[in-house]
């Protein structure tokens, strides 16, 4: 016995979950989990770094033919 308010409670919990998801505080989850408000900064980094790759694998033809 017991099981009656554990399931109550998921139940519960189910509930809120599915219809209560319009007031989430998205600058709470980013603080949680870390993330900095750079994005942009980021990938201009990343294109920087691997831009000589794209120049020279980036618009020839592959050795097997297939393009991409």
């Amino acid at each position: 016995m017991g099981r009656g308010r554990a399931k109550a409670k998921q139940v519960k919990v189910a509930r809120q979950l599915k219809y209560n998801t319009g007031n989430t505080d998205l600058d709470r989850l980013k603080d949680e989990l870390g993330v900095s408000d750079s994005g942009d900064d980021s990938y201009d980094e990343l294109a920087e770094k691997y831009a000589d790759y794209a120049d020279e694998y980036g618009t020839e033809a592959r050795k097997d033919g297939t393009s991409g």
